[in-house]
Formats: structure tokens, C-alpha cells, sequence
């Protein structure tokens, strides 16, 4: 049926949650996919209220002050794309140190102390990660973006490193993620992992070939958790991932349709609220007690179990 404009069913825009017009497209047509990447996700499900302050609210909220272990973690990833970005001839373990050293981010920390401090940390990481890598070993991607579409998602990821290997009934991609934080990687951390699954569904679309392995390499121990998924198990975690984007699709519809914003997208208030960019203008966040910014990286420099935390760069990585 067409409308007084000679336009053929065309549903009005209405204003969405972050005060924007949202299309809402043609009558009959099929729900609008979810656009994902892991990390929006992983906010929701581990507090809507974050998610919604992060990615919904405009003007967006004042975030708290840069932390440390986001700045170290982000300059190894940097300083370990540069020399896989390096030709074979030169990928040696001591040439990362210029990488480390341009790639370098100096936020969040107590003083210049616990930064040099830090810095020396990281170069003798990457120069014991670095001894163990064969050079000549190319990989299919470095901070590769993958990206996917199921039934709900429009999923898209930068994975850390994706690995060429083979295997059984020929060539395989392997999804590879760094972790310069929290010791006492286990293969249940692997399994887990939804990103990392997410990463291999994607990646076998995109490479065409298969991909069921994932891996955690842990830089501070030198360790590697690894799991290997079988399609149920990359089916589960699919499903999972789109059961919490129908939740976000919900709540925003709710917000649309006139429910309180903070009923919509509620805390989930714990210890991890210590560790959020948001803590301080959260009512349920200000209960619980603020982690300095350099704090998790002080536990890593003096051997201890740095936890995982609930910052918008998620956490240690």
C-alpha cells in the first residue's frame, strides 16, 4: 500500500536510545542484524549499565582517568604487530625493542618509576615470547579484522594474530590472543573464550578453511592455553552471542517505547566495579571501593595475580 507521498509501506523513523533517528525500515521486513564486535558483547554481559553508558548515551559520560595496564598492553600488541610486520630476514628477537619503544604508551602510571619499571617488564616478555617464535613462520593475519554475519549478528573482529598450520585434512587457520595480565591461564579460559570462538567462526569464513583451534599466550609465563572447538561447540558459543544481542536489541526497544533508561540497562554491581571507567558517576558503582589506575600493574611487577577488571579496554590483556 502506498502512502500520501507515493512511498510503498514505509515505516516512520522513531528516536533510538542514544537520541539519534532510527530507521525503521520497510513493513515486513526482517529485523535489522546486530552490529558486534567481542568487546561490545563482553560489556553487556558483564553490565548493561556500562554498555549503555559506553555505547548508547549521548553525549557520552566522562570516563575515569587512563589505566596503566590498559597502556602496557597495548603497547606490547603494538610492539608484536610491527615485527611480525617485518620481513622474515629481520623478525629477531632484540628488534623488537625499537618497537617497544616507538609504540609506547605512558598513561595511567604512579611515576616514571613504575613506567621504566614497567617498560623493562615488557622488553623481557617480548624477548622470551619472541626466542620461542620461528621467524619464517608467516601468518595468515596480524590484528586481522574478521568478519561474519549469522541469522541476528553482523559480527566484526580484530584478531591479535590468525596462524597458518596444518592439519589433518590439510591447511588450518589458528586464532592466536595475547595476555600480558592475570596468570593462571587454563584451557577452561580457552574454552570459554567467546571472542576467541567468535574469531574462529569467522575466520573460517573468511580464509575458507577451517578453524577450530584457539590459543592464549601469556607472556608473562611463557604459557599457552589452547582448546579445540568442534562446530557444536562454535554453535554454542554463536547462539550465545546472539541470545545477548536479542537482550540489547530488547532494551533498547524498551527505551524506545518509554521505559526508564536505568531499568532498561540495570547494574551489575560487584567487586569489579572498583575497575570501571564509569564508577564515578554510577550510584551502584560508587559502593564499592576504586582501584588506583596503576594499581593492577604494581600486582604484575611484584609477581602477583593481577585480576581480571571491568575497564572499558578490558581489563589486563
Amino acid at each position: 500500500m502506498s502512502d500520501r507521498d507515493g512511498r510503498i509501506g514505509v515505516v516512520p523513523s522513531r528516536p533510538s536510545p542514544g537520541g539519534q533517528a532510527e530507521q525503521l525500515g520497510f513493513a515486513g521486513m526482517p529485523e535489522r542484524l546486530f552490529v558486534c564486535t567481542p568487546s561490545k558483547l563482553a560489556a553487556y554481559a558483564d553490565c548493561p549499565r556500562r554498555y549503555r553508558y559506553t555505547y548508547l548515551d549521548r553525549p557520552a559520560p566522562p570516563k575515569g582517568p587512563p589505566w596503566a595496564h590498559n597502556s602496557l598492553g597495548a603497547s606490547v600488541h603494538t610492539a608484536l604487530r610491527g615485527w611480525f610486520s617485518q620481513p622474515a630476514r629481520q623478525r629477531r628477537p632484540e628488534s623488537v625493542v625499537p618497537l617497544l619503544k616507538g609504540a609506547w604508551v605512558r598513561d595511567g602510571y604512579r611515576d616514571d618509576t613504575q613506567e621504566r619499571a614497567a617498560y623493562r617488564q615488557a622488553v623481557r616478555w617480548l624477548d622470551g615470547y619472541l626466542s620461542s617464535v620461528d621467524p619464517a613462520d608467516e601468518p595468515l593475519g596480524v590484528e586481522r579484522v574478521v568478519a561474519v554475519k549469522t541469522a541476528v549478528l553482523a559480527f566484526n573482529g580484530r584478531a591479535d594474530r590468525i596462524d597458518a598450520r596444518p592439519g589433518p585434512d590439510g591447511p588450518e587457520a589458528v586464532v592466536v590472543d595475547y595476555k600480558t595480565g592475570r596468570s593462571g591461564l587454563t584451557v577452561d579460559d580457552a574454552r570459554g573464550s567467546q571472542a576467541l570462538a567468535l574469531y574462529a567462526y569467522a575466520s573460517a569464513r573468511v580464509f575458507r578453511r577451517p578453524c577450530r583451534r584457539v590459543e592464549l599466550h601469556h607472556l608473562p609465563s611463557g604459557s599457552v592455553s589452547a582448546y579445540e572447538h568442534t562446530p557444536e561447540s562454535l554453535s554454542r558459543q554463536v547462539a550465545r552471542a546472539e541470545a545477548t544481542a536479542r537482550d540489547i536489541m530488547a532494551a533498547e526497544r524498551a527505551v524506545a517505547a518509554g521505559t526508564d533508561r536505568d531499568e532498561a540497562f540495570p547494574t551489575t554491581a560487584g567487586p569489579l566495579c572498583g575497575w570501571c571507567d564509569y564508577r564515578r558517576i554510577c550510584p551502584a558503582g560508587r559502593e564499592y571501593p576504586e582501584h588506583q589506575q596503576w594499581a593492577a600493574v604494581d600486582r604484575l611487577l611484584s609477581g602477583g595475580n593481577a585480576e581480571r577488571t571491568g575497564g572499558t579496554g578490558d581489563a589486563v590483556r
